[in-house]
């Protein structure tokens, strides 16, 4: 059976790890304006207080691990009341070192280890588009494990860090997700594959994209009539069954059509297509180019 986080997760194509250790003490709190590429955090020791544009605020804990998949406008602070320091994260996020924030020396009322990535994706807005604003995840050793070996790793120069970098993230990426209470998340794929019903749809799409599915066929798998089915996928995870396979065929296709060398023709029959030109039509009505050209350009 197709595992869709997995599939999810290695689309996206995390890259380029950055971490750094920050920590507070006192009277304090700063504000990282919008970023847009993911970042990730677990909490070492202590506690502090996280607030996410657009989401309630949060209390973080010593295990705790947090990631934003597309990291929007945050603060980070203590308990006091303050005014928090404006941070530009794009500049400086590979300084070496701890950052401390607040009282300086003595120990710290929290120490975190913080760090981001990038997703090669070109359909990383899509894919985002399916993950939450804000996985907070409590109390999984298995993060914080993860999340160590990456602040190493990113640190060290050792031969094949690249590669132990971009393992290590996607491992880390499905572990949170996976770790994350679907049936509570926003419309999204976690709440869709939180619905066992929509579920058995979601991993037949992922399985067999060639397949010509129907939603009487993607229906019967969910064992629902055909309105229940769309009603409650769309609702679910955000787009209408058909919408989100058009968009799951699309997005492998642009991988293949970048990172192999698969003819065009062979590219449509994985995907679900009977020909190269119907396929040609679908793909540059969706993406704007034709295929062909989008395959010389990458």
């Amino acid at each position: 059976m197709s595992d869709p986080h997995s599939e999810v997760i290695a689309l996206l194509q995390p890259r380029a790890v950055y971490s750094k250790r920050i920590s507070g003490a006192g009277r304090w709190g700063v504000r990282y304006a919008d970023f847009g590429q993911p970042s990730f955090c677990v909490v070492l020791s202590g506690s502090c207080r996280l607030a996410v544009d657009g989401e309630e605020g949060v209390t973080l804990e010593a295990g705790d691990f947090v990631l934003l998949p597309s990291t929007p406008g945050f603060v980070l602070s203590g308990f006091e009341p303050v005014t928090p320091l404006d941070i530009d994260p794009k500049q400086g996020a590979a300084s070496a070192g701890e950052v401390r924030h607040g009282t300086r020396g003595g120990q710290p009322d929290v120490r975190l280890l913080g760090g981001y990535f990038v997703f090669d994706s070109p359909d990383a807005a899509l894919l985002v588009s399916l993950l939450p604003t804000l996985v907070h995840v409590r109390g999984a050793e298995r993060l914080s494990v993860l999340v160590r070996l990456v602040g190493e790793e990113s640190m060290e120069r050792r031969s094949g860090r690249e590669l132990v970098l971009t393992r290590l993230v996607e491992v880390l990426l499905i572990e949170a997700l996976r770790s994350t209470p679907g049936d509570s998340a926003p419309p999204g794929l976690l709440r869709g594959l939180a619905d066992a019903r929509l579920a058995q749809a979601m991993r037949q799409m992922h399985g067999d994209p060639a397949r010509a599915w129907t939603m009487a066929q993607l229906a019967r798998k969910a064992a629902l009539s055909r309105s229940a089915f769309f009603d409650r996928f769309t609702r679910a995870v955000g787009l209408p069954p058909m919408e989100y396979l058009l968009a799951w065929r699309m997005a492998l296709a642009k991988k293949l059509l970048r990172s192999q060398d698969a003819s065009i023709a062979e590219v449509a029959e994985h995907v679900g297509y009977g020909s190269a030109s119907t396929f040609s039509t679908a793909f540059s009505r969706h993406v704007g180019l034709p295929p062909s050209r989008y395959a010389r350009e990458g």
